[in-house]
């Protein structure tokens, strides 16, 4: 199918004036407030959405479902934008979580939940990239650093405040306000982007890839769902995993084929024959592994080897993210200052690797100054990778590729955050299980019931004051031995997920290793000062 439209070029010499700006940035950042909120704002609802809709057994659907449409649909959305202009997209991502937000509020049961989500996911794909890709059709590159310091800091704010927002507005107004919450937020963001934003559209006729789009989303939601799967509902070896990711190579391949054929590719894999794009990719998708991982197993340290109680696991956090925050913004300032990025790129992975390495090298003596210094290292480190990448990337193609390849990043660091939560979740559950193998002594194998001690092989419990309570009053039934025998499976658990987590960590540290040495092969191009073409040898 072929379309026809207006040149980018041509809308871009119209680019708006610096009072319009005042009032599109803040709609972005809005728009992109609401798609990062719901990442951490809903978590702490779903106790009580539970209690009520019941199906507990669909728990994870609520946030899997979510995160495979947002997902899946990032490519396609970027590149779409490129062709039709970001303003349609942007509006169109925002009206649909809105409304998947309003449904979610309304739902009446688990199922309607998830779907609900699953359209708000649809919705949600389209918020981030094309808010990154719009700020480089608005500034070029040398200017950008600023506000897309900005747009990252975005996540780390919403990483601090949403799971304690979401715990008082379940409280005072019910978790349906969870999702109802957005609805003026939203609404203020489609105001202000709507009247003011231009639109960016490409003059040419097009041919839309309906064929890659397909075999792309078949491809890669068997994928997703076998790595969010595999190792906590099935074994890795099971036939449902195999089988999904057998699925998924299948029509990955396929995938390959017809882009390698189309006239314009949805995802065009030539790209990966530009020296900036590959490197840059792939520090930016190892960077994502150790990242999400990070913010899954910190706060089971914190809370479950040292015994810090925290109001949520969000809190635990906080230190990290703030020097996320601070070094997105320093960071973004830097970059437009000098014009270069590669002194910077390679300095703050060194830092991330380091802030990583430092985590690996805690246990249960550990104090909690140790604790935040180390937080706020790797949060130095990787807060400032967020938006170099990203500007990275863009600096190396022509403006009518912003789409395409700014939502190539957020694709794979998507990815790449899925893919680290189930690497590392293994690491940690087989490592934890061996050794709290050999830490329980003989006397407690002799007392307590086998089925009583496999539930010990579940750390997450430890986090949990109903839990502990529970096996304390178990623990007083057998009078004062009782307690002393606690305190030992305590100890032992502890030293045993102290462990684990180590290797977690030290897992993560190669992980972002391997991410210095990609950020190394990128090459240094200063930043254009406008947004004219780059270099021939650059963009192809």
């Amino acid at each position: 199918m072929e379309t026809q439209t207006i040149a980018p070029s041509v809308e871009r010499a119209h680019a708006p004036e610096r009072h319009r700006l005042v009032l599109i940035l803040p709609g972005l950042l809005l728009g992109m407030l609401l798609a990062a909120l719901d990442q951490t704002i809903v978590g702490t609802a779903m106790p009580r959405v539970i209690a009520e809709l019941r199906g507990l057994e669909h728990y994870a659907w609520v946030f899997t479902a979510y995160m495979l449409t947002s997902t899946v649909t990032v490519p396609l959305y970027g590149k779409l934008s490129d062709i039709y202009g970001r303003r349609t997209f942007f509006l169109f991502g925002m009206v649909v979580f809105l409304l998947g937000s309003a449904l979610s509020g309304m739902s009446q049961s688990m199922t309607q939940l998830i779907l609900f989500r699953a359209l708000q996911g649809l919705g949600g794909g389209a918020l981030f990239p094309i808010a990154i890709a719009i700020v480089g059709d608005l500034f070029p590159p040398a200017e950008r650093g600023k506000w897309q310091g900005l747009f990252a800091a975005v996540f780390g704010f919403s990483a601090i405040i949403g799971p304690s927002l979401g715990g008082w507005i379940t409280d005072h107004w019910g978790w349906r306000w969870v999702f109802y919450v957005n609805m003026p937020i939203g609404l203020l963001a489609l105001l202000t982007t709507g009247l003011t934003m231009p639109k960016l559209a490409s003059g040419r006729q097009h041919r839309i890839d309906y064929l890659g789009a397909a075999l792309l989303v078949a491809g890669v939601t068997p994928m997703l769902l076998a790595f969010s799967w595999a190792g906590t509902e099935y074994p890795w070896r099971s036939v449902r995993i195999i089988g999904l990711f057998v699925v998924s190579v299948l029509f990955l391949v396929l995938f390959t084929v017809a882009e390698l054929r189309a006239t314009e590719p949805i995802l065009d894999l030539r790209l990966f024959k530009n020296r900036i794009f590959t490197p840059t990719l792939l520090a930016a998708f190892l960077i994502a592994i150790g990242m999400f991982g990070t913010i899954l197993y910190l706060p089971l340290f914190v809370q479950a080897v040292l015994g810090r109680t925290a109001t949520n696991s969000g809190a635990v956090l906080t230190p990290m993210m703030l020097a996320f925050v601070f070094s997105s913004v320093v960071g973004g300032q830097i970059l437009s200052r000098t014009g270069r990025y590669k002194v910077l790129a390679i300095a703050t992975v060194a830092v991330a690797t380091l802030g990583m390495f430092l985590l690996s090298r805690m246990d249960v003596r550990t104090t909690n100054a140790t604790v935040v210094r180390n937080m706020i290292v790797l949060g130095l480190g990787i807060g400032t990778t967020m938006s170099l990448f990203t500007i990275v990337m863009q600096n190396a193609f022509p403006p009518e590729r912003l789409g395409e390849v700014t939502s190539a990043l957020t694709f794979f660091r998507s990815i790449g955050g899925t893919v680290g939560a189930a690497i590392l979740g293994t690491v940690m559950t087989n490592r934890f299980q061996s050794e709290l193998g050999g830490r329980i002594p003989n006397e407690i194998r002799a007392l307590v019931p086998p089925e009583r001690l496999a539930a010990l092989e579940n750390p997450q419990v430890f986090m949990s004051p109903e839990a502990m309570q529970q096996m304390r009053q178990q623990a007083a039934a057998f009078g004062p031995q009782g307690q002393q025998l606690l305190d030992l499976v305590l100890s032992a658990v502890r030293m045993a997920l102290a462990t684990a987590l180590d290797h977690v960590f030290l897992t993560g540290t190669i992980i972002l290793a391997f991410a210095l040495l990609c950020t190394m092969l990128i090459p240094e191009v200063p930043l254009r000062r406008s947004n004219a073409r780059p270099p021939a040898a650059l963009s192809h």
